[in-house]
């Protein structure tokens, strides 16, 4: 099993997938945006990535992270009942692992609803698989019980915000499939730039 790479970036392409060259052996992984964009350009220095080494009937995959917490999150996603690569990706494209945390402490399902094709009843299941299998920081489970107002992501905010100005659940998650932030005052200022420009 491959758990970690370093090498020289030869390719960063817009599908999801970067090309590491390891001692002569090109790799290909498959990144969030997140981390295709923090990879940089193509040629750039050499760079290390945590792997998660899939194997499933008849088929390998690797897929690249930067931080080991991603890593963990994805592999917590996957233990998940009924969570695949291409979702638990989709998942950590959304929510990084810090914020993913806050959203299990919550219980946040409006914030899980924001990834594409998660609708309340698969975030619903999702919290409650990921409650046993996320490792959460005390610092989170304080910040939860401690202020009630804090229970809802800045995103969740957002996206009831953007609801109650009569967008539709389409539009609000195109706008907030990137936004990353704790601040929803600025989150919604942006999210409404990019509605604008649509």
């Amino acid at each position: 099993m491959i758990g970690s790479l370093r090498g020289r970036l030869l390719e960063c392409g817009d599908d999801g997938h970067v090309l590491l060259e390891v001692g002569g052996v090109g790799y290909r992984l498959t990144v969030t945006p997140t981390t295709a964009y923090r990879l940089g350009d193509s040629g750039a220095d050499e760079v290390f990535v945590h792997v998660h080494h899939h194997i499933r009937e008849g088929d390998q995959a690797l897929y690249a992270f930067l931080e080991r917490s991603e890593r963990a999150g994805f592999e917590a996603l996957l233990s998940a009942h009924g969570v695949g690569p291409a979702l638990a990706l989709a998942v950590l494209g959304v929510h990084g692992p810090d914020e993913l945390a806050r959203v299990v402490a919550d219980d946040d399902v409006a914030a899980l609803c924001l990834v594409p094709g998660v609708g309340k009843k698969t975030a619903a299941r999702l919290l409650v698989d990921l409650k046993g299998t996320l490792d959460l920081p005390v610092d989170v489970a304080v910040a939860a019980g401690d202020a009630p107002i804090a229970a809802r992501s800045a995103l969740a905010e957002v996206q009831e915000a953007l609801a109650g100005l009569g967008y539709s659940s389409d539009e609000v998650r195109g706008v907030l499939a990137d936004l990353a932030g704790d601040d929803p005052a600025e989150l919604l200022r942006e999210a409404l730039r990019r509605l604008a420009r649509a």
